[in-house]
């Protein structure tokens, strides 16, 4: 569960500084407008890709977990004494 809510805090916060440095972008830019939404564009498809890149591999962390969990488990031989 802990890890669960890694991934959520993780995610919300990379919207929450993407967000934030979007609004720095359009209040600092000396771009015009045209070009500041090139560049903005441009920054939200990193950000998208990252996400995902993210989402991806925590995907591949918690299939590989839930195999190992389904995985049969050997119990060892005991020796009678």
């Amino acid at each position: 569960m802990k890890n669960t809510n890694d991934l959520v805090g993780f995610l919300a916060g990379l919207a929450m500084g993407a967000l934030v440095g979007v609004s720095v972008a359009l209040l600092l830019a000396p771009s015009s407008g045209e070009e500041l939404r090139g560049q903005i564009s441009d920054q939200v498809q990193r950000i998208q890709l990252e996400v995902t890149q993210a989402a991806e591999q925590r995907r591949a962390e918690l299939e590989h977990q839930l195999s190992e969990l389904r995985a049969p488990r050997r119990v060892p031989p005991t020796t009678g004494m």
